[in-house]
């Protein structure tokens, strides 16, 4: 609803967010996981601890707040914290490039936490998201199964491997789609579906 609109539900079939384990089909929810019934309270807060403390020591140009959102089937953490501007998404999106910040975060929290089941992908202009091996974007894709699709078209903007859409993108059930910007979706669609 938040980058789609309020109404998302009424114009599509199906609908997913949080790397498809909320889902919703014909307007109904359909089962759903828990990161935290996944990982338990103890992992989870050892977890955000070591995030937070490892956040503090980072040498940024700037920081905000909301440094780690954490949402039904993942924990999304952004260096720069998600109350940023749009353009100090921008210039950290740009710093980032160059001094692979979130690279490198993710780096330390595979080492130090995938025997936990954890994967690190990073995701967007800021952020980097945490959530448990095979939980990744593809996880829609098998509530799909069996319902008739002849072909499950997938566009994301982090497509290369280690971003968060690398693996729906390049998953042999769907036809994906590298785009750069909202406005590349729009024509892409047009041309694709006619809408």
């Amino acid at each position: 609803k938040e980058q789609l609109g309020e109404n998302v539900l009424e114009l599509f079939d199906y609908s997913f967010s949080e790397n498809g384990l909320v889902g919703f089909k014909l307007g109904q929810p359909l089962p759903t996981q828990s990161f935290i019934s996944f990982l338990g309270e103890s992992k989870n807060t050892q977890l955000i601890n070591f995030i937070l403390s490892y956040l503090s020591t980072l040498p940024l140009p700037i920081k905000r707040g909301t440094f780690i959102e954490s949402r039904r089937g993942m924990l999304n953490i952004s260096p720069i914290g998600r109350n940023c501007s749009h353009g100090e998404r921008v210039e950290f999106h740009a710093y980032d490039q160059v001094h692979h910040v979130r690279a490198e975060m993710v780096r330390v929290l595979q080492e130090r936490f995938g025997e936990w089941g954890l994967r690190f992908a990073i995701g967007g202009m800021i952020s980097i998201d945490c959530f448990p091996k095979g939980w990744d974007k593809t996880y829609c894709l098998g509530l799909l199964e069996g319902e008739g699709f002849e072909e499950v078209h997938f566009v994301g903007d982090m497509t290369g491997e280690g971003g968060n859409d690398y693996e729906i993108f390049s998953d042999p059930r769907t036809i994906g789609h590298a785009v750069n910007n909202p406005d590349e979706t729009l024509a892409l669609m047009h041309t694709l579906f006619n809408v």
